[in-house]
């Protein structure tokens, strides 16, 4: 983590289109569930992009998080009983939340790299993750979400159907409309414009 100084150019641009993609409104959201969830011993953040990022940079509040989502016996994080100074622990405690979130279910995707909170890079992208794994919370829908379930979409689960050996056979015998079939439509009645004019 180098001191970086001010991008300029197209490095500037790129940063500035990072930065717009972040929302206010779901940062509101995104604190009052983790707060929801965690209690009111993890605080709350200055507003804003950058005093999110200060809450968040550490790692204890995500790691509380995610530790809230499973039951009492089973927490996939360890949380050191002082917050962590050093710049590489803050960054290994952000990352077991990271392996921690893509074990309950967030997909690769949707996960944000340790750089984009630690260094501010884009911080709408930790939005996705926490976005993600509020939706998967709401789905599973085993007991360890709290909050408001309207926070978060459900994600579509999987509805397998059984079929009897009968049902199958009689599926055979019919035959859909995309294997080719007219209805008993024909071309009668069908012009296409004026007959060729022939003239002797």
């Amino acid at each position: 983590m180098a001191n970086k100084g001010p991008a300029y150019g197209m490095s500037r641009d790129v940063q500035s289109k990072i930065e717009k993609k972040y929302d206010d409104e779901l940062e509101d959201r995104l604190v009052e569930w983790i707060v929801a969830q965690c209690g009111s011993a993890v605080g709350r953040p200055d507003r804003g992009r950058l005093g999110f990022q200060v809450w968040l940079k550490n790692g204890i509040v995500l790691s509380h998080l995610v530790n809230s989502l499973y039951p009492s016996g089973s927490k996939p994080v360890k949380i050191p009983d002082s917050p962590p100074t050093m710049v590489f622990k803050q960054m290994e405690q952000i990352a077991q939340f990271l392996k921690a979130a893509e074990d309950y279910g967030v997909v690769k995707t949707d996960i944000f790299q340790t750089v984009d909170l630690f260094e501010a890079k884009d911080m709408a992208a930790v939005q996705r993750t926490l976005m993600a794994l509020g939706s998967l919370a709401v789905t599973k829908n085993d007991g360890n979400y709290h909050g408001d379930p309207n926070w978060f979409m459900k994600k579509a689960q999987e509805h397998k159907r059984e079929f009897t050996d009968s049902q199958l056979k009689e599926g055979k015998n019919i035959i859909g409309l995309q294997m080719g079939t007219n209805k008993g439509a024909s071309q009668a009645g069908m012009s296409y414009g004026r007959p060729r004019q022939i003239i002797s």
